[in-house]
């Protein structure tokens, strides 16, 4: 159990407010860019708290201002796209992308009123299909050179999904690797070689053995958390007893994402990004170090479950999660269906719009959680002695883009010898890779 005050900074993401001036020390996703696809590229994007809308000129550069116009608060998601900029349909006020307002039509002839007139705005960029954005003061910090990065563009796939719950029980769900025993316990297994696309669907490493059946049958974890430079490290081993490991490695990275296994040829990194203190969107990369990553069956298969133009899920709390009994009894631990977005959706948006931590009574199966809850403390702390070089990935704190990776993988090891033979295995998929470096 945690203290109201605690769970409130832990939680509260708002201008001022602990965690959330811990975020603003790094770029977030704010939209896909297939958003930005279309005769009108104007999308809103709603943002650690702040309403903004984020478009794209004539010229092709990207802006990201207040969605209020600084006249009268007019909503300026539904302003007139012009070549250098959007102009508010209410007094004709014009703006650029970088929030300078160029004309004020209504003004007296002469008048230079508009100089003296900016609208809040932020540093964006496009990277793997995604629009990034820096809502933090000063210069923006590099980007890591993370995998997902450093992939060539045809090797990641970009989507996201929104959540009506506070971002950090949805990021506390990708630290907890005993979850998936349960929570996505499957009672049937798919044939792995129709699972593409699918996580938890592929075989166990280099075994026949279905992941759905090797979660199911080994369902208690050893964990091991290691502390890196980027955030954490997640060592889940699951001894199969004849005398082999299974070996499951996944990555906290500092502050909101997960790195993790999603088959034995792609990792997806997510971000848990706060709308507001009640609502996040998680944003995936899917990166292939094999073959070009199938953009178009990756993106049908998640069109399926997720309505346009909010990405909001088609299972969700007014629909019961599409919670089936008979399922439940012969498919499925949840009821769910077979998205395993969808379980923990439901886990997440079940604890309430933000979990009350007061009441909650932590395990050994949740040392990752509490690990980080340290983290992000520890980040608070730091920063309000104004010392943000302290924080993880800070460009203060070394060379951000010289941190690679993280490895995450699914291994099958010697159980005498594992720490090894899962970094070889590690070692191997990234040698027969076209484009991955050694680590």
């Amino acid at each position: 159990m945690i203290s109201q005050q605690r769970n409130d900074e832990l939680t509260k993401i708002g201008p001022g407010e602990p965690a959330g001036q811990v975020l603003r020390q790094y770029w977030m996703p704010a939209a896909l860019s297939e958003e930005l696809i279309g005769a009108r590229p104007v999308v809103p994007v709603t943002l650690l708290g702040e309403r903004l809308v984020l478009f794209r000129d004539g010229s092709g550069t990207l802006g990201l201002i207040d969605r209020h116009c600084p006249h009268r608060g007019a909503d300026l998601c539904f302003g007139r796209l012009e070549e250098d900029g959007l102009r508010c349909p209410f007094h004709g006020w014009h703006f650029d992308t970088t929030g300078q307002c160029l004309e004020q039509p209504a003004e007296p002839e002469g008048s230079e009123l508009y100089k003296n007139i900016k609208a809040v705005n932020y540093p964006v960029i496009e990277k793997q299909g995604v629009v990034w954005a820096y809502l933090g003061e000063g210069d923006p910090p590099p980007f890591p050179g993370l995998d997902c990065f450093a992939a060539p563009e045809s090797h990641v796939f970009a989507f996201k999904g929104l959540w009506e719950c506070n971002w950090l029980q949805a990021l506390e769900v990708g630290i907890d690797p005993a979850h998936a025993s349960f929570l996505h316990r499957f009672l049937q297994d798919e044939d792995p070689d129709q699972s593409y696309g699918k996580q938890f669907r592929d075989r166990a490493a280099s075994l026949d053995m279905p992941m759905t059946q090797l979660l199911r049958e080994f369902p208690r974890p050893e964990l091991l958390i290691e502390d890196t430079d980027y955030g954490l490290r997640l060592i889940a081993l699951r001894d199969l007893k004849n005398g082999s490991t299974h070996v499951r490695v996944t990555n906290h990275i500092f502050p909101c994402a997960i790195t993790i296994p999603m088959s034995n040829e792609m990792t997806i990194t997510q971000w848990h990004v706060p709308i507001d203190d009640k609502n996040c969107y998680w944003y995936s990369l899917f990166t292939s170090f094999g073959d070009p990553v199938d953009k178009s069956t990756m993106r049908e298969q998640r069109l399926k479950e997720h309505h346009l133009p909010d990405y909001r899920p088609l299972k969700n709390r007014l629909n019961n999660y599409g919670y089936d009994p008979e399922e439940q009894a012969n498919q499925t631990w949840t009821g769910m269906g077979m998205d395993i977005n969808v379980h923990d959706q439901w886990a997440c948006e079940g604890m309430g719009a933000i979990q009350d931590r007061t009441r909650e009574h932590l395990g050994q199966s949740d040392i990752g959680i509490m690990k980080y809850r340290r983290k992000l403390q520890s980040a608070m702390r730091a920063l309000s002695k104004d010392n943000p070089d302290a924080l993880p990935m800070a460009p203060g704190n070394g060379d951000i883009e010289a941190i690679t990776g993280p490895q995450s993988i699914d291994a099958i090891a010697p159980t005498d010898s594992w720490q090894e033979s899962w970094k070889e295995s590690e070692a191997n998929r990234r040698k027969a890779s076209s484009w991955a470096t050694d680590l």
